[in-house]
């Protein structure tokens, strides 16, 4: 870990060039190696961002950085499970939950925008509770890490252990990129982390509730989210 990278002082196409190198030294590692390297490289300026579907990322990034910060993002949307599951995660882990929510309450974009505006465009309403926020909460930090994985759908067949975030001009990190749903569950059954319970009730995926369904057999792990609306990401991740 060096001053320069703690102090901010690389300019971003340094980062990129650091990130798109480790993208490619990276590639065979290990989940852990992964994490290990982000948190050699930016210290307290690497975070891990969870959507608390499960806490397999936080939990892994808590064994190379305890107390490492796991950036939640409350939409006002969220199915009770899984604020329960950030909770239980905050109490149980050895990390850091930092939740962070968006400019306005739903009531207040409801009066401004009407109801229910994730039916007349999800892509606004995930602009306003999702991509606004967590550009705002993530200024702090020059690199995050996501649970991405290659197998969950083709949207996201193509992504880096390691890559550059050009939205945000960050550095960000999906050490599981390379896991399929059985090396998830394995590491799970293996070390008890914690998962959120709708994944036990047909959920594959889980979201805000008003956009989220059970998936069918034979679904992609994504199906669920935004069904029918020719929507497949929020914008947090493309």
């Amino acid at each position: 870990m060096t001053d320069t990278l703690l102090s901010g002082e690389l300019t971003d196409e340094e980062l990129r060039e650091l990130a798109e190198r480790a993208g490619r030294e990276l590639e065979d590692a290990s989940a852990t190696e992964i994490l290990a390297w982000a948190a050699d490289t930016f210290g307290p300026r690497f975070c891990v961002t969870s959507s608390m579907e499960d806490a397999v990322v936080a939990h892994l990034a808590s064994r190379v950085m305890p107390g490492v910060d796991v950036v939640f993002l409350d939409t006002g949307y969220h199915f009770p499970e899984t604020i329960g599951t950030r909770d239980a995660v905050d109490a149980v882990m050895d990390v850091n939950v930092i939740t962070i929510t968006p400019r306005q309450t739903v009531a207040e974009q409801d009066a401004e925008h009407g109801e229910k505006l994730h039916d007349r465009n999800p892509d606004l309403c995930c602009a306003l509770r999702k991509v606004k926020p967590l550009e705002d909460g993530l200024t702090a930090y020059a690199a995050w890490a996501t649970g991405l994985r290659r197998d969950e759908s083709p949207t996201r067949a193509n992504t880096p252990v390691v890559g550059w975030d050009a939205k945000r001009r960050k550095v960000k990190v999906s050490p599981i990129a390379r896991w399929t749903q059985d090396d998830v569950d394995a590491y799970v059954a293996e070390h008890g982390v914690l998962t959120n319970p709708l994944l036990m009730d047909g959920y594959a995926s889980v979201g805000c509730a008003p956009c989220t369904r059970r998936v069918l057999e034979g679904e992609d792990a994504r199906a669920g989210r935004w069904a029918g609306r020719g929507k497949t990401e929020c914008g947090l991740h493309g």
